[in-house]
């Protein structure tokens, strides 16, 4: 059997709605400030929700100009900012030719990729008509656009392309990536996730679906496994990391983050939209049996933990089916109460809060958790520390179209050899 390569984390990059910068995030992780507030970029009283999270415009504007390029569709535009960071911290640009940096993989993961660019498209041909289109409409609304221009703003000459499935978008281009590295077929991959979904008729359908939140106060609109729960918040942002095999990092003296130790996949194959309890559990097992750990040595989850009614009840009882008598002592975290729910840049943007987690020692609050549901029976973290610094984290994803990922990470330190 030949071996299998170990993938660490070298490289980290952000633009969401509380912070563009690791530092400004965990700040806010640990201090328990959210992002989320009244819907701004859309004409809030056309809609039943009305709070989202937001990526703070001028961060944003500044980020761009950083980069010197133009503005173009959002959702690219927010990947190329994380992806730089990344690239950056990795300490892989420039990439010259014959440079590390150049044989890099870009991997992306996006629910609805440029969908700005879209509806721009849309709202010309039925207000203007075809004629009216810009020649540039087809590589401006392909989905491959953001992957694409990634790797053409940074001169990555490795393979580049998206994977859309909903909000397991970019765990499954993390796991897709670690594979590829573990297996030996790539050295290095950059996967980003990157979502912005807030345009009139994207956000009109997201209203109707009748899953995010309706709550007045936008505060305590999101609330992950409380009783009070109904529905999530819309999100913007991007994440990205930089995925590389172990021994390559350490020969180029790279500062390695995080260590990926395994990841899973599964599909419930029932129902669109309604989560299945097998099928979840078997997507961590999946993943634990991967990273060939038991149970026993995950330290805290970080859930998928939407505050929808249907997806916090089933996440729960797939951990508990998982976990078993281990889930007393669990504890159980929840990001979307700060990012909001960012879709298909979900699952990259909360593994990076998990490795901070990790990182820092200590896990962050589940947000208006004022009254825990009985049915969501876990250990829920407070704003009280742990006992013991975390080391090995298991990161849930769940989308529709039953499509479930989890990733297992760990502190370089503390990885198995």
């Amino acid at each position: 059997m030949y071996q299998l390569e170990r993938v660490v984390v070298t490289g980290v990059g952000l633009a969401t709605p509380i912070g563009f910068d690791e530092g400004t995030v965990a700040e806010h992780l640990f201090a328990g400030r959210s992002a989320i507030g009244r819907l701004r970029c859309l004409d809030a009283s056309l809609y039943k929700s009305q709070s989202s999270a937001e990526v703070d415009a001028a961060s944003f504007a500044s980020a761009i100009a950083a980069r010197g390029t133009r503005p173009g569709d959002r959702t690219s535009d927010l990947a190329l900012i994380a992806a730089g960071k990344a690239l950056e911290q990795a300490r892989l640009l420039p990439a010259t030719p014959g440079s590390p940096g150049e044989e890099t993989c870009v991997l992306v993961g996006t629910g609805s990729g440029p969908s700005h660019a879209l509806q721009e498209s849309w709202q010309t041909f039925f207000t203007q008509g075809g004629k009216s289109l810009r020649p540039t409409t087809v590589p401006r609304c392909m989905l491959n656009a953001v992957s694409s221009a990634v790797s053409i703003q940074y001169g990555l000459k490795g393979t580049n392309y998206v994977i859309v499935s909903a909000c397991s978008s970019s765990t499954i281009a993390l796991g897709i990536a670690f594979r590829m590295i573990r297996s030996g077929d790539a050295r290095r991959v950059l996967v980003v996730g990157s979502e912005s979904m807030f345009t009139p008729a994207l956000y009109a359908s997201w209203d109707n679906l009748g899953v995010m939140s309706r709550n007045a106060e936008p505060s305590r609109a999101c609330r992950p496994f409380d009783a009070q729960r109904d529905g999530f918040v819309l999100g913007e942002g991007a994440g990205a990391l930089l995925l590389e095999e172990r021994g390559a990092a350490l020969e180029r003296g790279a500062t390695l983050r995080a260590e990926v130790l395994g990841f899973g996949e599964s599909s419930d194959g029932t129902h669109i939209t309604r989560p299945s309890v097998d099928g979840q559990a078997l997507c961590m097992r999946n993943a634990l049996r991967s990273a060939r750990l038991e149970p026993d040595a995950v330290d805290f989850v970080n859930a998928h933990g939407t505050a929808t009614k249907a997806n916090d009840a089933t996440e729960a009882e797939a951990i508990r089916k998982v976990f078993g008598a281990r889930t007393e002592a669990l504890p159980v975290n929840s990001s979307k109460s700060y990012f909001g729910h960012l879709l298909g840049a979900a699952g990259i943007v909360e593994t990076i809060a998990s490795i901070l987690c990790l990182e820092h020692g200590r896990l962050h609050a589940n947000l208006n958790l004022e009254e825990p549901d009985p049915v969501c029976n876990l250990r829920l973290t407070g704003l009280d520390r742990l006992e013991y610094p975390p080391r090995v984290c298991l990161k849930n994803s769940f989308g529709f179209g039953g499509s479930n990922s989890t990733l297992i990470l760990a502190r370089p330190s503390s990885s198995p050899s």
